[in-house]
C-alpha cells in the first residue's frame, strides 16, 4: 500500500495532473505607433489614475514648481518614492497637525514635474515630452528613487536621444545619477568623435565648471589612442606569423606532395591539376625558381634569395622530424650545426655547393615548363 511498485516488482507508472495555465499577463510594456504614449498597464487602469491625477480629487499635496503648483496625492506618492514617503512621514510627526504638505520642486521646468508626477500615478508619458524633458527625468527619477522611471530615460537616451550636441550633458549626469552603463556609452562616443564633440557648447561648459572632469577625458583619449596603436601593432604581428606560417606549410607541401610543376624529382607532376589550396604556394614556387637559377653576382647577395635561405633556416629550426623531412637542409637543424648552409650573402656559387644537399633530400628544382 502507499508503494510505487506492484507485485511483479515492476514499476506503476501515475498520471501526473496537468498543470494550470498561466496567468494572462496583465501589466506589459505596449510598443504603439511613433507619437502616442507610452503605457506599462492596462488601458482602464491608465485612465482611472489619470483622471485621479488631472481631477486632484481629495488631494492633499502642492507641490510648488518655478512657475505653478501640481497637486497631488500623498499616499500615491509615497508608495511611488521612498524620499516622497520618508518627507511626508516626518512632516506627519510634528505637533500641528498637517492636513496639506507642500512639496518644492525647482531647478526643473515645471512641464517636466507634471511628467514625473504623471508616471508616478499611471506609468504613463508622451513620447513627445519624454524626449523634451529626459534629461530632467533622469534627475527627476534618480532624486525621488524612481527606478522604473530611470531605466526608461537610460534606455531612451541610449537608444534614440543621445547625439553629438547632447552627450557632454548626459555624460555628466550619467556620472551624477549612477548609471554606469550609460556613462560608458557616453564616454565611448566623446573618444571616438572628439574633435566634434569639443566644438559643442556642452563641452565649452564643461570646460568652465568642470576643467578636472576635462583633464580626464583628455588623459583617457590619449590612453586609448596608445590602446589602439597597440593594438594595431600586435594585428601586424600577428599578420606576419600567419604569413610565415602558410609559407612554411606550403614550403613543406612542395618538397613533399609538389605543387603542379615543382616539387620531388621522385614525383610525377601535373601542371594542369586543380588549383593549389595553399595561398602562398604561387608565390613560393616562384622564389623557388628564382632561388634556384639565380645568376647575380654583387656584394651583399640577392635579396630574393636571402629570404629563401631564411625560411629555409626557419623550417629547419622548427621541424620535429628532419630525419624524414624532404626540405632541403632541414637536416641541419640551425645555424649553429652547420652555419655555412645559412649564409646571407647567397650568390651563384654558394647554391652550387649545396647542390647535392639538395639532392640527397630528393628535391628539383629543375622547371618543367612547356
Amino acid at each position: 500500500m502507499g508503494s510505487s511498485f506492484d507485485e511483479s516488482g515492476m514499476a506503476v507508472k501515475r498520471d501526473s495532473p496537468v498543470p494550470p495555465p498561466l496567468p494572462a499577463t496583465t501589466l506589459m510594456t505596449r510598443k504603439p505607433p511613433s507619437g502616442r504614449r507610452i503605457c506599462c498597464v492596462s488601458a482602464t487602469t491608465t485612465e482611472i489614475w489619470d483622471s485621479l491625477f488631472d481631477d486632484a480629487y481629495r488631494a492633499d499635496v502642492s507641490i510648488h514648481t518655478t512657475h505653478d503648483i501640481i497637486y497631488a496625492h500623498s499616499s500615491i506618492l509615497g508608495l511611488a518614492s521612498p524620499v516622497f514617503r520618508s518627507m511626508f512621514k516626518r512632516k506627519g510627526k510634528s505637533k500641528k497637525q498637517v492636513k496639506q504638505f507642500t512639496v518644492p520642486i525647482r531647478g526643473v521646468p515645471t512641464e517636466a514635474v507634471r511628467v514625473f508626477i504623471r508616471f508616478l500615478y499611471s506609468s504613463c508619458y508622451e513620447e513627445e515630452q519624454m524626449e523634451e524633458h529626459v534629461l530632467s527625468l533622469l534627475v527627476l527619477s534618480h532624486s525621488f528613487v524612481v527606478p522604473r522611471l530611470k531605466r526608461e530615460c537610460v534606455n531612451q537616451l541610449e537608444h534614440k536621444f543621445l547625439n553629438i550636441d547632447n552627450v557632454v550633458d548626459v555624460f555628466q549626469l550619467a556620472l551624477l545619477c549612477d548609471a554606469p552603463r550609460l556613462s560608458i556609452i557616453c564616454h565611448r562616443l566623446i573618444i571616438k568623435n572628439l574633435k566634434a564633440v569639443s566644438l559643442s557648447d556642452g563641452w565649452k561648459a564643461m570646460k568652465e565648471s568642470h576643467p578636472v572632469l576635462e583633464k580626464e577625458l583628455l588623459a583617457t583619449v590619449a590612453v586609448e589612442a596608445n590602446m589602439q596603436k597597440e593594438k594595431e601593432k600586435k594585428m601586424k604581428e600577428r599578420k606576419v606569423y600567419l604569413e610565415l606560417y602558410e609559407a612554411m606549410e606550403a614550403l613543406v607541401h612542395i618538397c613533399r606532395d609538389g605543387c603542379r610543376t615543382i616539387g620531388p624529382h621522385d614525383k610525377d607532376l601535373n601542371k594542369h591539376q586543380d588549383p593549389c589550396n595553399y595561398e602562398a604556394c604561387k608565390g613560393l614556387e616562384s622564389l623557388v625558381r628564382h632561388f634556384a637559377g639565380c645568376k647575380l653576382r654583387v656584394p651583399g647577395g640577392c635579396v630574393h634569395c636571402k629570404r629563401m635561405w631564411q625560411l629555409l633556416e626557419l623550417h629547419a629550426r622548427l621541424c620535429v622530424d628532419s630525419n624524414v623531412c624532404r626540405v632541403p637542409l632541414c637536416k641541419y637543424g640551425s645555424t649553429s650545426n652547420h652555419p655555412k648552409m645559412f649564409c646571407c650573402n647567397c650568390t651563384i656559387e654558394t647554391l652550387n655547393a649545396h647542390e647535392i644537399v639538395f639532392s640527397a633530400k630528393g628535391l628539383s628544382f629543375q622547371q618543367t615548363l612547356s
